[in-house]
């Protein structure tokens, strides 16, 4: 059950930074043009910035996924680092178990949240919001996806702490 977790995990978290790249290349792309557009040709492309701005969104819930996969999200370990082997270990289990609880409230809340939405319409893209603010659940479950093989790393002593 962990190699099926550790394999998951990895495969998700190389599909998601594909994604990112291809996000962030066409928010530069389209930042780019709106510049271009606005400065140069004197005329504003409306729908860029909202387009920009919901990329950046899905960027910054994907990118935290990313982040908690490499372990490179920001953590405070003065405390941590002065604890003996067993209790880091424990101590990392119950971050675990704490974080997969959040990462549960971000899908249900965040799917509830979508589901009360769903019937708006973003202005200038006329996107229906739910799309947009599917993000929330889709980086939830991905950061569970993330935290279950941890958690049971942690729990077999294997990898590091991520903490």
């Amino acid at each position: 059950m962990i190699k099926f977790f550790q394999n998951l995990s990895a495969g998700l978290n190389r599909r998601v930074e594909v994604l990112l790249f291809a996000m962030g290349f066409t928010m530069t792309l389209i930042v780019v043009v709106q510049v271009f557009s606005r400065y140069v040709l004197n005329h504003s492309l409306f729908w860029s910035e909202e387009l920009a701005r919901y990329l950046l969104v899905w960027l910054t819930f994907m990118g935290t996924s990313v982040a908690y996969h490499k372990g490179v999200h920001p953590g405070v370990d003065v405390c941590f680092i002065r604890l003996s082997p067993w209790w880091q270990r424990v101590a990392t289990v119950g971050i675990h178990i704490v974080s997969l609880f959040l990462f549960g409230v971000m899908v249900v809340k965040g799917a509830a949240f979508a589901w009360f939405i769903r019937l708006q319409i973003s202005p200038a893209l006329s996107l229906p919001k739910w799309v947009i603010m599917g993000i929330v659940p889709l980086a939830g479950a991905v950061l569970m996806v993330h935290g279950v093989r941890f958690l049971l790393d942690a729990i077999q002593g294997n990898g590091k702490n991520h903490k």
